[in-house]
């Protein structure tokens, strides 16, 4: 902890926007903090909190990182800076700014933090799996903050988008960003547990990041990551206690050339061991990432009985 005394002293010396940036990296990685919110290095950390902190966007021209700073300003970024390190909040939750497929969304502790792969895919237009003439109506499935959602509604103009979440918390959230995003009159938010308040509904296009950590690695979290809503990480022993259900379900959800993108992280040799016979389509991302499956209703028809099965032996839900 940093007294009062080199509290004033560092507020008085610091200045600069680059001041801070340095002070602060160096802060991380003394303290050892974990990454993975946005930011896989401490100077990166610190450049997205001060940024962030201060309102400012990624790509400040070069000669304004070196302004100086009101002393309001500095106090600020000091502050945010200390809970970085004594509270190990993740940034975002710090200036509640996330950004995801080139969009910028607000966040809280009632969401996890967006950083899915599947932003790639999305600004690719889930080439070249996807027809994206054909995509009037998508779901996202477990839509969280609703990135993924409002994302594809930004992606694909004029399709309808459905944000489906069982969390009132989350919705509430996913609610601001489509207000933030003028969306309201393309993005749906409804409150369900997977297609249980979806009856009759069908899509172009389902895509899913829902919760997916194993039972190991949800006990070996580090303290930034305890910070999310376990109800958006948490899947079981093997992390597909929604995925199972989500396989059985989507087919009929589907239209007749439909597609289901979910993404399974970690546990995905936990899901090719429990259907040994299904071809996922393993997708491969420019900038990194792994875990995300594609399924054509086709498909889907082909393997419903396997799918079924395996949904009924892990209990109903939906």
């Amino acid at each position: 902890m940093i007294s009062k005394e080199d509290e004033a002293e560092t507020i008085e010396v610091l200045e600069t926007l680059a001041d801070y940036i340095r002070w602060g990296a160096s802060r991380f990685n003394e303290a050892g903090l974990t990454y993975g919110h946005g930011s896989d290095n401490a100077v990166d950390e610190a450049l997205f909190l001060v940024l962030g902190g201060l309102s400012l966007r990624p790509g400040l021209a070069p000669e304004l990182v070196h302004g100086r700073l009101t002393m309001a300003e500095r106090r600020k970024l000091f502050e945010l800076i200390r809970r970085r390190v004594e509270e190990r909040i993740p940034v975002p939750y710090l200036t509640h700014e996330a950004w995801f497929a080139g969009l910028d969304f607000y966040v809280d502790e009632r969401v996890l933090v967006p950083r899915s792969p599947i932003a790639e895919l999305i600004q690719d237009r889930f080439s070249p799996w996807v027809d994206e003439e054909c995509v009037e109506s998508i779901l996202d499935l477990c839509t969280g903050s609703g990135c993924i959602a409002i994302a594809c509604a930004d992606t694909f103009p004029m399709a309808r988008v459905d944000a489906v979440d069982c969390s009132a918390d989350a919705l509430a959230v996913a609610k601001i960003n489509i207000e933030r995003h003028r969306l309201e009159d393309r993005v749906v938010p409804i409150q369900s547990d997977l297609f249980a308040n979806l009856a009759g509904k069908r899509y172009d296009l389902i895509v899913s990041n829902p919760p997916y950590v194993d039972a190991e690695d949800m006990a070996a979290r580090t303290p930034e990551f305890r910070h999310e809503p376990e109800l958006g990480l948490a899947a079981g022993e093997d992390g597909l206690d929604l995925v199972v259900h989500i396989l059985a379900q989507a087919e009929a959800h589907l239209t007749e050339c439909g597609t289901l993108v979910v993404e399974v992280g970690n546990s995905e040799a936990a899901l090719v061991e429990r259907y040994p016979e299904v071809p996922f389509i393993w997708l491969e991302f420019e900038r990194g990432g792994q875990g995300v499956f594609l399924l054509h209703a086709e498909t889907l028809r082909e393997y419903r009985d396997v799918f079924l099965r395996e949904a009924g032996s892990a209990g109903s839900r939906g």
